[in-house]
């Protein structure tokens, strides 16, 4: 069984399930959370956010996030998996 991490989204108040293999974008687009993208492979950087508590994991080695953004807390959900419960700071998120 895999665990399931809660995602919620801020200032808009949104909160989505992220579960199983899903990455953070993928599982907003299932529960109709509307997030900034574009290539969903980490190097148009249109959907990058900032981590405000959690922890996450990359699909791939090297995101395109500069070393100090990842610092800074700057996260590219397209290519993250959660492996806690997060709070994302995201201003053009929207449902849908």
């Amino acid at each position: 069984m895999s665990e399931i991490f809660t995602v919620r989204i801020e200032p808009a108040q949104l909160q989505y399930d992220v579960e199983g293999d899903l990455t953070l974008l993928e599982a907003a687009d299932m529960s109709r959370v509307q997030l900034p993208s574009s290539c969903r492979n980490g190097t148009c950087r249109s959907c990058m956010c900032r981590l405000l508590s959690g922890e996450v994991a990359y699909s791939i080695d090297w995101p395109g996030l500069s070393a100090e953004e990842k610092a800074e807390g700057y996260v590219l959900p397209c290519v993250a998996r959660p492996t806690s419960n997060l709070v994302l700071e995201q201003t053009q998120a929207s449902a849908f």
